[in-house]
């Protein structure tokens, strides 16, 4: 649907919207007129027949008179249930509008996000797969030495890591739309979070990354959902992170909880995007002016996961700029061995 079609629903729904609402105020003021009329004939009728029986005297006489009392009291009564009856059915008809205007403009967001998601997942799909296309074709076409091929080689499996974790983020997303299964196990969070650091500071090498922890006792999750959901926060972290770019995950445990803060320096969240990107295809901005790279997936992959595990997720604002993504994780794991403690010195950080 394109954007000059949109405009022209939305002009033609908003009209007849419009319309509508006109077309109710205006029966509802005929309605009333028409009240009155009924209540004047009456009233003409009641002093014709008080004069026919030589009780009217003067208008005050008449007020006076029980059937006067009853038509009044019957005037006031259908006053009162037009006005009442209008009124809830006008409020009625707004919400209902509203309604359909919200679902009109869910119905053109997700619209929307679909086309940015195939957008991006086409350029997604198709860098990776030229990129070795391009380097199976110089190895097959070319007589090049060791080290060339080589370093080639390392290339076409970045593309292809890359591309395998497009596909796992659009299988895992599915999973999580209907039969996302939980597979607890215990294990070691700062050492899963060290492994995926190695993997993004080969990926992001002007990055800095960091690890600040006290003791932690083990974790028992879901360890392929947790490690999605660092993955991912650790690399959008990377990806909008500013100038002398830094990416800092604080673990803390406390209240039997995890806390884990991804922190970054770049441009920031905008307060009325926050809630907007854990939605599915979600992106800020337009798909064919944004420079990085994604699907729409990661953020939504996170909170889903974080949900499962009964945790909650929010975004606060770093200091001077950029973004912390705030995950707080239940304890639920009784070791029976003794928790073990983090060392000063560790790969990426230290104890704090």
């Amino acid at each position: 649907m394109d954007n000059n079609h949109k405009d022209r629903l939305r002009f033609v729904t908003t009209g007849a919207t419009i319309y509508i609402l006109i077309g109710f105020a205006w029966w509802s003021v005929l309605l009333m007129r028409k009240n009155e009329e009924t209540w004047q004939l009456h009233i003409e009728n009641l002093r014709l027949n008080m004069q026919i029986e030589n009780k009217y005297r003067d208008d005050t006489t008449m007020r006076q008179a029980p059937e006067y009392a009853v038509l009044m009291q019957r005037y006031n009564n259908q006053q009162h249930m037009i006005w009442g009856e209008g009124s809830f059915l006008f409020l009625g008809l707004l919400v209902g509008v509203w309604f359909i205007n919200r679902s009109y403009n869910k119905e053109i967001a997700l619209t929307r996000q679909s086309q940015n998601f195939l957008l991006s997942v086409t350029h997604e799909l198709k860098s990776p797969l030229a990129s070795i296309s391009l380097v199976l074709q110089t190895i097959k076409k070319r007589n090049i030495d060791e080290d060339k091929k080589q370093h080639l080689t390392t290339n076409a499996l970045k593309e292809a890591d890359r591309l395998n974790e497009l596909v796992n983020n659009i299988l895992l997303s599915t999973k999580l739309a209907g039969n996302y299964e939980v597979n607890p196990e215990a294990f070691d969070l700062i050492y899963l979070i060290e492994d995926l650091i190695e993997k993004y500071q080969i990926k992001f090498p002007k990055i800095r990354f960091e690890i600040q922890s006290g003791t932690l006792p083990l974790m028992y999750a879901d360890r392929q959902g947790i490690e999605s959901v660092m993955s991912n926060l650790i690399e959008n972290g990377a990806k909008y992170a500013g100038e002398n770019a830094f990416v800092h995950i604080k673990l803390r445990y406390d209240d039997d909880k995890f806390t884990i803060d991804v922190c970054d320096n770049g441009v920031g969240v905008p307060i009325p995007e926050r809630k907007k990107i854990f939605d599915k295809f979600y992106r800020v901005g337009n798909e064919m002016t944004r420079k990085t790279k994604g699907t729409g997936l990661g953020l939504y992959i996170v909170a889903e996961i974080v949900k499962v595990h009964k945790g909650t997720i929010r975004i606060l604002d770093n200091t001077p700029h950029g973004s912390v993504f705030r995950v707080v994780l239940p304890y639920s794991y009784q070791p029976s061995a003794v928790n073990r403690q983090l060392l000063s010195g560790s790969r990426y950080g230290y104890e704090v």
